[in-house]
C-alpha cells in the first residue's frame, strides 16, 4: 500500500493506494500515530484503495476514536467494493463518509 500525506495547517489528508489489509494496516497505524498530533481535521482519500480487511477496519476505528477527541475524520472517494464492506460491517454508522 502507498500512503501519500498532505498537511495544510491543522488538516491532514492521507491518500491510500492499494489494499488495507493485515499486511498493510500496521503501516497506516504507524503513519497515523506519527502524524496526528495537533491535527483537528483528518481526511482519508480512498480514491485508489481497492480493499479493506478487518485489520484495516480496526485501524480506522482507532483513528476515529482519537479524532473524536481532537477534531473530525472524514473518509472520501470510497469505491463500491469498500462501501459494501462498510455497509455490511455497520461502519457506515460509525464513520463520516463523503
Amino acid at each position: 500500500m502507498i500512503i501519500t500525506k498532505t498537511t495544510d495547517g491543522t488538516s491532514l489528508t492521507l491518500a491510500l493506494e492499494g489494499r488495507l489489509d493485515t499486511m498493510t494496516a500496521p503501516q497506516l497505524e504507524s503513519d497515523l500515530r506519527s502524524s496526528i498530533d495537533g491535527i483537528d481535521k483528518l481526511f482519508l482519500d480512498f480514491t485508489s484503495l481497492e480493499y479493506v480487511s478487518s485489520a484495516g477496519l480496526r485501524v480506522l476505528l482507532s483513528a476515529q476514536k482519537i479524532m473524536n477527541k481532537q477534531g473530525s475524520m472524514v473518509i472520501r472517494n470510497v469505491n463500491e467494493n469498500v462501501m459494501d464492506i462498510f455497509d455490511i460491517t455497520g461502519f457506515v454508522d460509525i464513520l463520516t463518509i463523503e
